[in-house]
């Protein structure tokens, strides 16, 4: 057990007043905690009059202001920073705290054996029915999951008060100020999305722990801040990251085995969208010499492969599968797509114009892709000076981390099911690596069709 004897609350907003209404009220409604607290907001450049407002309406509230938006890593470092309480509260300012939530988060904490470095509250869909954040996974290659996303509560796989965690949400946590300073605190270089879920594993390979407190609840509104960046921006943001999350904490020698796979499918992954979301797309496809150029049509030639993904089935479930895949705006394009494509020549216009014959990047997700992977080449020094500062604090080995937590292999993009399922694929899977293969709709919540 180890005490901890100040509290702080850290909170960074994005033009989120309207969030921090509710989001401060509930946190002036909570019980005490037994020890001192304050709350400190980092305001990221906001144009809608945040900061004026927190000085009228919470004068107690101690408010940071940055003149841009740098992003949720580096304002959670900088409130940290600041900040002299023995442990820190990283809370997200789309949320509304229950009133027992500090208290809860605080005894967790303190009747924790001192290698606990931080406690994992749990988070609630606005209403309280659903489950957002109890259990994380980690993919083999650095993504990770929210297990049973939205499930209802009451079927919602979720830990107990003490089980131990991959990581902590950073959207709903109570870590000691001075052993998430000692790590680097999140990696400023992500901006924002999987810092936890790097942090955490951080965490476990320096030999501390992290566990559930689901006493401490929060009601989330999913979505509510990360929409404000846009599907293709947190793509970008989603593919690098997780990259760097594999890249510096895979220990040497199991890092050398798994790049090959991990590089693998991020190109696999990177050509399917690039074939089957763009004008032209299948001209990737083309083996040049297979009838194509210097009569070697005359010669026996295979099809070239194809990059196309069996379609998922027309229902509700089908559905669901498709918008989380693909997104509001991406799934109605292809709705369009394939409606036109159905119409007979005269209703899509006799005077069309023949289809492309050279390939021409318009997708918004594949245009992340790629950003993604020229950040990463174009960052290699850096991301390599990471990984040995990472690996130099490293007490515990990744034989121990996924013996407890086997790291998950699930098929979520388009042609991912081919992917990984091919003898090719499965032969660069370290033999050491605890692997769960697993489908979508068994880590996600969806409604099953009637």
């Amino acid at each position: 057990m180890s005490r901890v004897r100040s509290l702080s609350v850290a909170i960074p907003s994005w033009n989120g007043k309207e969030h921090l209404t509710t989001c401060l009220a509930a946190l002036a409604a909570q019980r005490d905690p037994g020890v001192p607290w304050r709350i400190v907001v980092l305001d990221n450049g906001s144009s809608d009059g945040s900061v004026a407002w927190l000085q009228s309406e919470h004068p107690n509230v101690e408010v940071i202001e940055s003149a841009s938006n740098l992003g949720f890593c580096t304002a959670m470092n900088r409130l940290v920073e600041a900040s002299d309480a023995d442990a820190v509260a990283l809370l997200n300012n789309d949320t509304r705290p229950e009133p027992d939530w500090l208290q809860a988060l605080h005894a967790a904490l303190c009747s924790a054996p001192e290698d606990v470095a931080a406690v994992s509250g749990r988070i609630v869909n606005w209403s309280g029915e659903r489950l957002d954040f109890g259990r994380g996974l980690m993919t083999f290659d650095g993504h990770a999951f929210q297990l049973d996303y939205q499930c209802p509560l009451a079927q919602a796989r979720a830990p107990v008060a003490g089980d131990e965690l991959l990581f902590a949400c950073g959207g709903n946590m109570l870590v000691r100020r001075e052993v998430f300073l000692g790590l680097g605190g999140f990696d400023d270089s992500y901006f924002a999305y999987l810092e936890d879920v790097d942090l955490g594993w951080r965490m476990w390979a320096a030999g501390h722990r992290v566990v559930a407190a689901p006493d401490a609840v929060v009601h989330h509104r999913s979505m509510a801040t990360s929409a404000l960046l846009g599907n293709d921006h947190r793509g970008f943001l989603f593919e690098r990251n997780a990259y760097l999350t594999a890249y510096k904490n895979y220990e040497d020698g199991l890092w050398q085995q798994i790049m090959p796979a991990i590089l693998l499918t991020l190109q696999h992954r990177t050509q399917t969208l690039l074939v089957q979301n763009n004008p032209g797309g299948e001209v990737l496809t083309i083996d040049p010499y297979a009838g194509h150029i210097a009569d070697t049509g005359r010669k026996a030639a295979t099809a070239p492969p194809t990059l196309v993904e069996p379609p998922l089935p027309i229902s509700p479930g089908g559905l669901l599968t498709r918008w989380q895949r693909y997104g509001t705006r991406d799934l109605l394009r292809r709705g369009a797509r394939k409606a036109l494509s159905v119409l007979p020549d005269p209703l899509r216009g006799a005077g069309r114009r023949a289809a492309p014959v050279e390939a021409r990047v318009s997708d918004g997700r594949t245009v992340a892709q790629l950003r993604a992977i020229t950040y990463l080449l174009g960052n290699l020094d850096q991301a390599a000076e990471r990984r040995a500062e990472v690996q130099a604090m490293r007490r515990r080995s990744d034989e121990e981390i996924f013996g407890r937590f086997p790291v998950a292999l699930v098929p979520t993009y388009p042609g991912d099911n081919r992917l990984f399922t091919s003898e090719a694929f499965t032969a660069w899977l370290p033999a050491t690596l605890p692997v769960e293969r697993m489908r979508l709709d068994e880590v996600m919540h969806s409604e099953s069709p009637d």
